[in-house]
């Protein structure tokens, strides 16, 4: 089965995520304003949550792809929402470098569903693929500084 892509329009930006009626493959923090389509997925179901601040169990997701993945999710779902980990405290739960726990999350598919923004660096924010303005919105709307 091919997964389609949807659209979300969130109260902190625009999101589209690729679900294939079994997992969730993908997603991305966008830009650009977003259609924001009817319908119901478990996507959408768990966003509807968390943005109103409610905890709903993930919905399916893709595999990790390999071990230190799987490893690395664990890690970041371990995170309680409205608090951070640096990157050196996140890498020595691994056993890995901080600067490879950095890429690593980097990589990570599913930004929001896997909260990889909720790692930042010994003194700043550090990166995020989606960008530091996404990163500061959702630690913010996560640590209740942003009303919604």
């Amino acid at each position: 089965m091919g997964a389609d892509t949807f659209r979300y329009s969130s109260p902190l930006g625009e999101l589209s995520y690729c679900w294939d009626g079994e997992v969730c493959r993908e997603v991305n923090l966008l830009d650009a304003p977003a259609d924001n389509p009817t319908g119901s997925d478990p996507i959408r179901e768990w966003l509807d949550a968390y943005f109103s601040g409610e905890v709903l169990a993930l919905p399916p997701l893709a595999a990790a792809r390999s071990p230190f993945q799987a490893s690395m999710r664990q890690c970041l779902l371990n995170i309680p929402r409205g608090e951070t980990l640096s990157y050196g405290e996140a890498a020595k739960q691994l056993g890995t470098a901080p600067r490879a726990m950095g890429q690593a999350l980097g990589a990570n598919p599913l930004p929001i569903l896997i909260p990889c923004h909720r790692v930042v660096a010994a003194h700043g924010l550090g990166g995020f693929s989606c960008g530091l303005e996404w990163k500061r919105r959702l630690l913010a709307f996560e640590s209740g500084g942003t009303k919604l």
